[in-house]
């Protein structure tokens, strides 16, 4: 953190964004700090406001609610920005990025539609349901929207384009090969004792670990992720390199 400044300084950076979503205001802000001709913007529900990027900011950005505290930014107390943040892509742009590189968490595979009668849901599985939604399903939906923005700019004039104040932005999304569903299930006897048995309790033990996956940060298992991270990344190392232009 303490060397933004002197990348921004040197041309080596443009900005970095850090996205929290403030408990009161209900809004997601995406503290920046960026070159001086970033402007700070304003939509519903979301904004982007400048500061000097810390440690508290990342900690606010990453505080899943219940699981972990609150942070305290000014007069606010903040939460994991993916609870607000309906246009992820959004902070990116307003930097100025004409590509992004987008690294998901969820395969590409969509759930097979069951064969047979299925039980009723339980707690743990909705909670599960209702984590992938705030945190997974926003992303797809501004990257569609922004493909969509693309096909119509790309059927407006050159000259009649610049007065939208839009442009077109690539992009290029690297998922997981695997269902992490499935990495989660090999790791689950890590979880502290306590924790399992609040899954058991809830339910969302051994029919569906989406829950889980959102409890588990032992080392063997964020370990294995990063593996895979890694493992896909080089896998898509022409494509990279082609987007990047190195």
């Amino acid at each position: 953190l303490e060397g933004i400044k002197t990348a921004l300084d040197t041309g080596a950076l443009r900005g970095v964004a850090v996205t929290a979503s403030g408990y009161t205001s209900a809004s997601a802000v995406s503290y920046y700090q960026a070159v001086d001709e970033v402007e700070s913007w304003a939509r519903a529900r979301r904004k982007g406001q400048p500061a000097s990027l810390n440690v508290q900011h990342l900690l606010a950005s990453a505080a899943l609610p219940i699981l972990f505290p609150a942070e305290r930014i000014g007069n606010e107390y903040f939460g994991d920005g993916g609870m607000r943040m309906v246009a992820p892509l959004s902070p990116a742009i307003h930097l100025g990025a004409d590509k992004i590189l987008v690294v998901g968490t969820r395969d590409e595979k969509p759930d097979a539609p069951p064969q047979s009668p299925t039980q009723y849901p339980s707690a743990g599985e909705i909670g599960g349901y209702l984590m992938d939604t705030i945190f997974m399903d926003t992303l797809n939906a501004d990257l569609a929207r922004m493909r969509r923005i693309n096909k119509t700019l790309a059927l407006v004039p050159e000259e009649k384009r610049q007065q939208t104040g839009m442009k077109h932005i690539e992009s290029l999304v690297i998922k997981p090969s695997r269902d992490l569903r499935h990495v989660t299930r090999a790791h689950v006897h890590e979880i502290p004792r306590s924790v399992q048995i609040l899954l058991r309790t809830l339910g969302g033990w051994g029919r569906d670990w989406r829950m889980a996956s959102y409890l588990l940060f032992e080392s063997a298992y964020c370990g294995e992720l990063i593996d895979l991270g890694y493992a896909d990344g080089m896998r898509a190392e022409a494509d990279i390199i082609r987007f990047l232009k190195f």
